[in-house]
């Protein structure tokens, strides 16, 4: 095994430590500095985001640090002095962000660092990389699972990616309400429910479809999935129920038109007296298929393909920018670029959530409101949305998964109704800065 894997220190960019060795040479590598990582817009015209990754994110961190593999490797990359500095690392800063599974709209501060320019630069590409994944996956895995309702969702879209990208794409999706996943790795490392049957290839491998479902009954019980669709349908459904019986758990359909084929499958179900076996539909469902299915017979969806790959936005579009840098006098002073198209905004953010109660005595949101300096207090409609994760270098946000995923319904369903929509459009609540 690469000893390097242990250490996550060389998921950095190049340029962060040429820069780190040019600001230790000028003397300001040790100024105080706030970075903020955030995103100019919602990828797609899609009405919210959600945060993914922020305990990925917390372990990168505890895990970054240069030992004597990652020195000898950026030997020719920087100076001596600069792998000393290197060698010594370890972040003591403060960190604040969004808890994981909160929504996000343009501008929001989803992560704020503060800690000397040198600690918190090197950090930068590892930070973007797992949030940028992470929350891709899980905004794409909440609209489905939106579009979903009460019906589950499985992910298993490992085939799909990278075999690395698959398990965060597992955890993320699990945040964003899918109930289980078919990747093992995500089982053993964060404790994603799995579950699983079999593929086509094990209907083939027998002689005939009965042999093969009366090789998985016995194996796996009459409350198991049986896969419908290797040959004839109609046939392998009533083989199905002849073999399991009517306490055969579910049928799976992987192609054709699925709509159309769940209810003609919720007929033949009913009248061979299997009313309680469940129709599970697989085969590059995205969102909008998910959507067109709601009238359809159909008690669970399988998604692989369109999730992993964020439906079509892979990435958050989440930028790390430097918002404030220590002055002459030692105070925070704000800097901000000004860049056509990429300008940011300067100074410490705080932000909250704006809410209105309705008639009905529900709290909705009104809007994202960002502030520069500290927070307003005494505003009971206006919910807190940063909380600290790392305090002087030690994690103090870590959090069960679970905790996500609650925080995810919550906060999904506290916007408006609008956030519900597929179709392209603005954000669901503004943002204001204040």
């Amino acid at each position: 095994m690469d000893s390097t894997a242990d250490s996550t220190a060389l998921l950095t960019d190049h340029y962060e430590l040429t820069m780190l060795q040019a600001a230790l040479k000028a003397g300001t590598a040790e100024r105080r500095a706030v970075f903020e990582l955030f995103p100019r817009r919602l990828a797609g015209g899609r009405r919210y985001g959600v945060v993914a990754g922020v305990g990925r994110a917390l372990d990168a961190l505890e895990a970054f640090h240069f030992d004597s593999e990652q020195l000898a490797i950026l030997e020719g990359v920087v100076d001596g002095p600069t792998l000393e500095w290197l060698a010594g690392y370890r972040f003591t800063g403060d960190i604040w962000g969004y808890a994981e599974g909160e929504t996000f709209f343009p501008q929001s501060p989803l992560l704020v660092v503060e800690a000397s320019f040198a600690e918190a630069v090197v950090l930068e590409t590892v930070l973007l990389s797992i949030y940028n994944h992470d929350s891709a996956i899980a905004t794409a895995a909440s609209r489905m699972t939106m579009a979903a309702g009460e019906r589950p969702c499985i992910e298993m879209g490992s085939r799909r990616t990278h075999e690395a990208a698959a398990i965060a794409a597992a955890r993320a999706a699990y945040v964003a309400g899918f109930t289980a996943t078919s990747n093992l790795a995500a089982r053993a490392r964060f404790g994603v429910p799995t579950t699983g049957t079999s593929a086509h290839a094990f209907t083939l491998l027998h002689d005939t479809e009965e042999q093969a479902f009366q090789a998985q009954v016995a194996s796996l019980g009459r409350g198991t999935t049986l896969l419908v669709d290797t040959y004839d349908i109609a046939e392998a459904v009533a083989k199905a129920v002849e073999i399991a019986g009517p306490e055969l758990g579910a049928v799976r359909i992987d192609s054709g038109d699925l709509g159309l084929l769940a209810h003609d499958v919720r007929r033949q179900l009913d009248d061979l007296g299997a009313t309680e076996t469940k129709i599970i539909v697989t085969s590059d469902l995205d969102e909008y298929a998910i959507a067109g299915l709601a009238a359809a017979p159909v008690d669970g969806y399988g998604v692989g393909t369109q999730l992993v790959t964020g439906s079509g936005h892979p990435t958050a579009g989440f930028v790390y920018k430097l918002v404030a840098r220590e002055g002459a006098s030692g105070d925070l002073e704000p800097v901000a670029k000004k860049s056509a198209s990429k300008a940011s905004i300067g100074g410490r953010k705080y932000a909250l959530r704006r809410r209105n109660r309705k008639a009905t005595g529900i709290d909705t949101a009104d809007a994202e409101v960002i502030g520069i300096g500290t927070a307003p207090e005494g505003d009971g409609n206006d919910r807190p949305l940063l909380t600290q994760l790392v305090h002087k270098g030690e994690v103090v946000g870590r959090e069960p998964l679970d905790a996500a995923r609650d925080r995810h319904r919550a906060s999904v369903a506290e916007l408006p109704v609008i956030a519900h929509s597929l179709l392209k459009g603005d954000p669901a609540i503004p943002t204001l800065f204040q």
